[in-house]
């Protein structure tokens, strides 16, 4: 492919990005799956998502916008970094629609694996399996370096890449793991058949 070309499948591939994080929490959180995503060159494919609206009483913006939650108010593919328990940093990419945001839950580590490790057994004795390294939410904004430092940072652009799947993957949509509020809302949605799924599907 000579260079213009590649300019040219870069300018539609960035084009279906800014269309992916124009839809609401729920059409984002599937276009993600399938896709992969890399910050500072370490990171994989997107396995598992979990989508919020604002008019989701689960969701940190359905009181309205906070000094905490002010990310998610932000222009869409914005980082919304945000801490549980004082320990574990979650790693969340705003929507289209004020107050929407998408929780990436696990990826399939496929590139800088060596940091990923190092950065996980920080707070384990050894570091721990492939499969693991990414499966959860902490896990996985541990392993690919994101915490508070980077929220309200534009992760469409570095050190953030992110690259759609070609077509949309086969997936699965199931009640979120984890809430007590809107616990029938089909919003976590995982690739079909993946085995770095935070929990079986």
């Amino acid at each position: 492919m000579d260079d213009a070309g590649a300019h040219a499948r870069a300018d539609m591939l960035a084009d279906a990005l800014a269309d992916a994080v124009a839809m609401d929490a729920v059409g984002l959180a599937r276009a993600l799956i399938g896709a992969e995503i890399y910050v500072a060159g370490v990171g994989g494919r997107i396995v598992e998502t979990k989508a919020y609206r604002r008019d989701d009483p689960a969701s940190h913006s359905h009181r309205g916008r906070t000094a905490r939650n002010a990310a998610m108010f932000g222009a869409p593919g914005t980082a919304y970094v945000y801490r549980v328990y004082g320990l574990h940093d979650c790693f969340n990419i705003v929507a289209g629609a004020p107050g929407d945001a998408v929780l990436l839950r696990a990826l399939e580590p496929l590139a800088g694996l060596d940091a990923m490790r190092a950065r996980r057994a920080t707070l384990t004795s050894e570091a721990p399996a492939t499969r693991l390294l990414c499966a959860g939410p902490g896990r996985l904004a541990q392993a690919l370096g994101v915490d508070l430092a980077l929220n309200g940072a534009n992760a469409l652009g570095p050190p953030f890449e992110i690259a759609l799947a070609p077509r949309l993957a086969q997936m699965r949509a199931s009640p979120r793991i984890g809430l007590t509020q809107a616990r029938d809302r089909l919003w976590r949605f995982t690739l079909e058949g993946s085995r770095f799924l935070s929990r079986p599907a």
